[in-house]
């Protein structure tokens, strides 16, 4: 698990943005501002569809305070597709497929799943800084209310 002044792990993936294009990208194209990068599931899950709406939702708070931020799960990059167009997802989607990225995050694992214990993606928001440190790492977070909370922290995180 990351904690608190770690290294955010590097990683290229492919994905899809908020216009509907194809696009690769790598963390060190997405430093030099905060970014939350939030793993979850898979797409067009309930909860899952909660979280992506909640973090649509209030993109432009987070945008106002400078924070860029990039979803990622196992799914394909054409479920990417079709989870941005139906939900009218504001921003980019990374596909993880083998999960290596998920698993050097530590938001792949064991987890409890209706009382079973599974493994599987562990939803999981990193705040990364923009020289790449973490910030704060959530792990283990419920879908609703996530980005509310998320929301009332960032003040004490992002100087």
């Amino acid at each position: 698990m990351l904690k608190e002044g770690d290294k955010a792990p590097d990683f290229c993936l492919q994905g899809i943005n908020e216009e509907g294009q194809e696009v690769r990208l790598c963390l060190a194209d997405l430093l030099g501002s905060p970014l939350i990068i939030y793993f979850y599931p898979k797409d067009d899950t309930p909860g899952c569809t909660q979280e992506a709406c909640d973090f649509r939702d209030n993109l432009n708070q987070l945008k106002a305070k400078g924070i860029r931020v990039i979803g990622i799960s196992p799914d394909s990059v054409e479920s990417h597709r079709k989870f941005i167009e139906k939900h009218g997802l504001n921003f980019t989607l990374l596909s993880d497929p083998d999960k290596t990225v998920a698993k050097a995050y530590g938001a792949f694992g064991k987890k409890k799943l209706y009382g079973k214990e599974t493994e599987g993606i562990i939803r999981s928001t990193f705040l990364i800084s923009p020289e790449g440190k973490v910030l704060k790492a959530w792990y283990n977070v419920k879908a609703k209310g996530h980005v509310s909370s998320l929301l009332k922290e960032l003040d004490n995180l992002i100087r």
